[in-house]
């Protein structure tokens, strides 16, 4: 018969608990009537984890490469189940109740995420930052990023389909795996379901393989890096606008703000914000056009057919002209100063915008030309 359900366990130094695991998960496949495997991926374990998980019925799949991801991974790819569950090997989840994963791939469901927040947490099964900083936040930010309805982005057991796994391509190799299924179920526009999960208290009777903070920036990091749009091009046009929008205050007059009057040294800063938006607006763009140079998924964004590099080089030009024109009116005020002392007030509200637009010049047009490098179509 062909296998309907593998389901996953990640080892390392779980000797106390990998057998309860498995002799839980054995009897779940029996209890839901269906056919099944079990596959416990050590990741090096040194205290006779294998021996245990190989004698209480599961096949035990060796993984060298280090890192939960990668015991995932390695432990996936020795699978046969059209449908393959996944939990950790320190009994925080009860394999017992692997049926609602199964229920919703019955009715067709490709991605199946757990929620411990919907299906309870017992009392310190989740650190205290994990529970109320860590999980509640990156969970926000990877649903503002990523438009999904998902609660517990980093909930331990989920459920997907072998085409599913096939079609994400994941690659990570640490506990950002968690975070990378998720994005590219979303990214993907997998048929998902979300189903509550309690937490248990693990077995384990030593610390936790996760750091904190450690862990947390490879899951923010991972979130920021296939999200382009917040990283880069949201920030950017927000520091444009802003700059366009107080340098253009600041080339009429002082600006009256609470007790000071911000004047043209203020002017330099808006100005230099007006470059640093559209250097990140540029990397925006840049990154789109090589990910989809590289085929790599990540969040979509505009279309790149419109660009052609003879139009970057004509705005390039623009802003040239623009700067010089300023500096010759800058240069003309000067020169009725017979090129005397000037006035900062005066002359340094034609210098600044003219330098800012000669930067945004040569800007433009090396963006242009590195936008129409990764536009090269590939020979062969």
């Amino acid at each position: 018969m062909s296998v309907q359900i593998s389901i996953i366990i990640p080892c390392l130094n779980e000797a106390k608990t990998v057998g309860i695991c498995v002799a839980k998960a054995t009897k779940a496949l029996a209890d839901n009537g269906v056919t099944g495997e079990i596959i416990v991926a050590d990741n090096g374990s040194s205290d006779g984890s294998q021996k245990i998980a190989h004698e209480a019925g599961a096949k035990v799949v060796d993984v060298n490469q280090v890192g939960y991801g990668a015991a995932l991974k390695g432990g996936i790819l020795a699978s046969n189940g059209q449908f393959i569950i996944m939990g950790d090997g320190d009994d925080s989840y009860n394999f017992l109740e692997i049926g609602v994963f199964i229920e919703e791939w019955k009715k067709g469901k490709a991605f199946v995420l757990g929620n411990r927040f919907k299906g309870g947490i017992e009392p310190d099964a989740m650190p205290f930052l994990h529970k109320y900083l860590g999980n509640p936040v990156l969970s926000f930010i990877g649903r503002l990023f990523f438009q999904n309805g998902f609660g517990d982005f980093h909930c331990g057991m989920r459920g997907f389909t072998r085409e599913a796994f096939d079609k994400m391509g994941l690659g990570t190799a640490g506990m950002e795996f968690a975070s990378e299924m998720v994005v590219k179920a979303s990214l993907l526009k997998l048929d998902s379901a979300e189903v509550p999960v309690k937490l248990y208290k693990d077995g384990r009777g030593r610390s936790s393989h996760l750091n904190t903070w450690t862990d947390g920036w490879r899951h923010l990091r991972f979130l920021l890096l296939f999200s382009p749009r917040w990283l880069f091009f949201y920030p950017g046009l927000t520091f444009v606008f802003l700059g366009l929008l107080f340098s253009s205050l600041l080339l009429r007059s002082q600006l009256p703000f609470q007790s000071l009057r911000l004047d043209v040294h203020t002017l330099l800063y808006t100005s230099a914000l007006i470059l640093i938006g559209f250097q990140m607006i540029a990397f925006y763009l840049l990154s789109q056009a090589f990910a989809r140079r590289e085929g790599l998924y990540i969040q979509s964004g505009i279309d790149l057919n419109w660009f052609k590099l003879e139009r970057g080089l004509l705005l390039a030009f623009a802003f040239l002209c623009f700067g010089v024109f300023l500096s010759l009116s800058a240069l003309q005020i000067w020169e009725i100063q017979n090129f005397g002392p000037l006035n900062p007030q005066i002359v340094l509200r034609k210098v600044i915008p003219a330098v800012t637009a000669i930067l945004l010049a040569f800007q433009v047009g090396t963006f242009s030309f590195f936008m129409s490098f990764l536009q090269l179509k590939r020979v062969g």
